[in-house]
């Protein structure tokens, strides 16, 4: 077995390189203006600090401030892939064939659950979506946000708070916090459009944006509108069936990203109503819609057809197609002003997510069967997403006679109400057989449009909620080296309860360029209210040695609510919220005007960790007739699962930062950054599987190998690391990024010998840009080597249709080429 690499050589080892730079740049001139520094440290940072003076080179905590330019320098379209190639703690995976999680792709911080990270937009907590990620993928059970809605043309910078921040922000901050500002102001604005395509020819895009401000008033406030549209072809990286008979059917099956077309629209205003009082808003709508592929199903043409029902409708057999029809709607409103030194800001919120779920292409079976016909095409339902909240914050700088400095006090409440919906789908969408076999057979028929089965009446309503929350924090510099902080924050959930969060946070510069930093803190999730509400019923394959006991197929599994009848009888308990213990430890040296070190060490310990379960097997006879005994019978699927708080876990890691920048004069100037993130995810403890599935005998355990060993833990490289260059002269630029993602492993639900591990991938990114006046001209390639990551092993890729796994870090769609052309002004 090969061994993982040092975690402190491969925190150090660009560190060595970076210190060698430092070397030459002690000698140059300390007083450089600050335009040539490495990045701008003097900028006022907002996130995880309630001060108005500090900065990005005096955090208390460790923060990356990425920009806008740096943002369009990436290449791609959409943020958190952006994101993704700059910070090296945050991946975005990119599963394929994974329901709902094709179109709504969450980002991941430190290798922690995509809820686990809260997501601001100028300060102000964002919605989550309404689709819960329930396929056997990176961050499954997450019903995380949809950061991808907010246009990168009105996005001034990003904060990325990497700390726990629940004491300052309340539920979800356990990893950290992506806190998203707007562009502000009349002057300026851009127009952008950008098209590209794989080399394997398919994936064919194109976006145009634009943003741009107005005045209002006689210079009184102004307005921002930014808008996007794109479209984005699907890919396809499937192959033939390898069986006896199979191959000549050609490719079938469909593996890689979806096809999207989406448009957004986001507004940003301030006005002044008085010198000293102001009132500002930003709204957002956004459309996307997306088409991604289920398993494809056999017809009379194949060696085993699926079901001689589908002879007559697809003879040659078919592929699902499953809709999602996102409509994405947001607005925050609010005044803010300062009376009698006092910064007051008082504001209210609202965000919602609506999706509308529809399978084409499809069938549904036991519709087939009993009444001799069946449509083709299947309304699902409709999930609904909605969150609003007020907001009351006050900070004030209070002079303490015994300190050297000023306090910075901050409080405030919070009034945050959720909700969660369900609407049912057309009856033949959800419909399950009457029991009768189908002719000249003893096999009933599956029910529900194949691919993914419509929500049920039963499965329908609503679920609501609201929280009041109170935060306190204080912030100073006790001495002109020593700066400190505090933070505590109590919550009341109508569903579950109180709770209390606190942090500390402190800094000592030892010289003006070489500090240490330190913080602890507690922090919370509540468990959402999808995890409490959301049930489906859906096709999925059960590959060999799954946990059904069955053999390798396509079986319809049921996700089921906490308080349902079924999860009752098997074992499930009302969710409690998460609870988490944060450490970070750091230094930060800035040896010159063009070089910028940090390297942060932590460990987030998690207890209660709120899972999806692997499945309870019901078709075993002690299960079916001990559930038909307490009413339940004739169910529609092959096996059970609901969330659970099952495990506790731990997360260990170290992010090293180190940027410089070279100045040659009239051959230009040189940016270097390498960053590198090396993190370890274990789960610590499981809970016991409920009595009553021992009792019965049940094929079940709450937490299966993929989770334990997987999902929680190494399915997630433990290493990534970022060298990115940009160099200038004249008006060329070339940008130019190696990204190195490390070995992680697919793990087996039951079986070792189908365990995979998964060899680094080095991917090269490209741009080359040239500026004339206002106009900018750019080509370039993603992955411009096309790199693949390792194809999946024979027992697990599906008879070789799905040669590439969900947990590519990086996608498996290899080189993409582009070009775009920008106006700014």
């Amino acid at each position: 077995m090969s061994k993982r690499s040092n975690p402190i050589v491969l925190a150090w080892l660009p560190a060595a390189v970076l210190l060698a730079l430092a070397s030459n740049a002690a000698a140059q001139d300390t007083s450089a203006p600050p335009a040539t520094r490495a990045k701008d440290l003097s900028a006022v940072i907002v996130t995880g600090t309630r001060s108005d003076s500090r900065t990005e080179s005096s955090s208390l905590t460790p923060i990356d401030v990425v920009s806008a330019k740096v943002l369009q320098q990436t290449g791609t379209n959409d943020l958190p892939t952006a994101l993704a190639r700059i910070i090296p703690s945050l991946t975005f995976p990119r599963p394929s064939a994974a329901d709902t999680a094709d179109t709504q792709r969450p980002a991941q911080l430190r290798g922690l659950s995509p809820d686990q990270v809260l997501v601001l937009v100028n300060g102000k907590r964002w919605h989550p979506g309404a689709l819960l990620l329930t396929n056997g993928v990176l961050g499954r059970g997450a019903q995380a946000v949809d950061i991808n809605t907010i246009p990168v043309s009105a996005i001034d910078h990003i904060e990325v708070l990497r700390d726990g921040a629940s004491a300052q922000y309340g539920s979800d901050a356990i990893a950290g916090v992506i806190n998203i500002i707007l562009k502000k102001g009349a002057k300026g604005g851009d127009v952008e459009i950008t098209g590209g395509q794989y080399s394997a020819g398919d994936g064919r895009q194109w976006q145009g944006s634009a943003n741009f401000g107005i005045p209002l008033g006689n210079d009184k406030g102004w307005l921002r509108i930014a808008a996007q549209s794109g479209h984005e072809d699907y890919t396809n990286r499937a192959g033939p069936d390898r069986r006896p008979g199979f191959p000549q059917l050609g490719v079938n099956y469909r593996e890689g990203d979806p096809a999207v077309r989406d448009q957004n629209l986001l507004l940003n205003t301030q006005y002044d109503i008085t010198p000293d009082v102001q009132f500002y808003a930003f709204g957002h709508f956004g459309h996307r819609d997306g088409t991604s592929p289920a398993f494809f199903r056999y017809g009379r043409n194949s060696p085993s057809p699926s079901s001689p029902l589908i002879a007559n409708i697809y003879p040659n057999g078919y592929l699902p197609l499953e809709n999602s029809n996102s409509t994405d709607r947001s607005l925050v409103a609010g005044l803010r002003g300062t009376v009698n030194g006092w910064r007051w800001d008082v504001s209210g919120n609202y965000g919602g997510n609506r999706v509308s779920y529809t399978t084409f292409n499809s069938i549904n079976l036991a519709y087939l069967n009993d009444f001799g016909s069946s449509p083709t095409s299947f309304h699902d339902g409709i999930l609904k997403a909605a969150q609003q909240s007020f907001d009351i914050d006050l900070v004030k700088d209070v002079s303490v006679g015994w300190l050297p400095n000023p306090v910075t006090v901050a409080f405030g409440a919070e009034y945050l109400r959720q909700s969660y919906a369900i609407d049912a789908g057309d009856l033949t969408s959800y419909y399950t057989s009457s029991g009768n076999p189908i002719p000249d057979t003893t096999t009933i028929p599956a029910g529900g449009a194949q691919g993914f089965a419509g929500w049920q009446p039963a499965n329908s309503g609503s679920l609501a909620r609201h929280d009041v929350a109170e935060y306190l924090n204080l912030e100073t510099n006790l001495t002109d080296k020593l700066g400190v902080s505090a933070a505590v924050r109590h919550e009341n959930y109508s569903d579950f309860g109180g709770t209390t969060s606190g942090s500390l946070a402190g800094r000592f510069d030892f010289t003006d360029t070489f500090a240490l930093r330190a913080s602890a803190s507690t922090g919370f999730r509540a468990p959402s209210l999808a995890q409490q509400f959301y049930s489906s019923t859906s096709s999925l394959f059960f590959g060999p040695g799954n946990s059904l006991g069955l053999p390798a197929g396509i079986y319809n599994s049921g996700l089921v609510p906490v308080n349902s009848q079924v999860a009752r009888l098997l074992g499930s308990e009302p969710l409690k919220p998460e609870k988490s213990r944060n450490y970070t430890i750091g230094a930060v040296w800035n040896p010159t005007d063009a070089l910028s070190l940090s390297i942060d060490a932590y460990q987030i310990a998690i207890s209660d960790r709120i899972v999806l379960s692997s499945s309870i097997a019901t078709t075993g006879p002690a299960v079916q007739a001990y559930l038909a005994a307490n009413g339940v019978a004739n169910l529609n699927y092959s096996g059970v699962s609901y969330f659970t708080n099952a495990a506790d876990t731990r997360t260990r890691g170290i992010d090293f930062v180190a940027s410089y920048r070279s100045d040659f004069g009239n051959a230009g100037t040189l940016q270097t950054t390498i960053s590198t993130n090396y993190n370890k995810n274990e789960v610590t403890k499981v809970r016991p599987n409920p009595a009553v599935l021992d009792a019965l005998g049940a094929t079940f355990h709450r937490l299966d190998r993929r989770d334990i060993r997987g999902l929680l833990a190494d399915t997630t490289p433990r290493s990534k690391l970022i060298l990115s260059e940009q160099y200038n002269v004249g008006n060329w630029g070339v940008t130019g990024s190696v990204t190195r993602y490390g070995r992680y492993t697919a793990y087996n639900a039951t079986n070792s010998l189908l365990d995979q591990t998964f060899t680094p991938k080095w991917i090269f990114d490209l741009a080359v840009n040239y500026s004339l006046q206002q106009w900018t001209f750019t080509v370039g390639a993603d992955d411009a080597l096309d790199v693949y990551p390792d194809r999946v092993i024979p027992g697990s890729n599906n008879n070789g249709t799905l040669p590439y796994s969900v947990y590519a870090p990086f996608g498996y769609n290899g080189a993409y080429v582009y070009g775009k052309v920008a106006y700014r002004w």
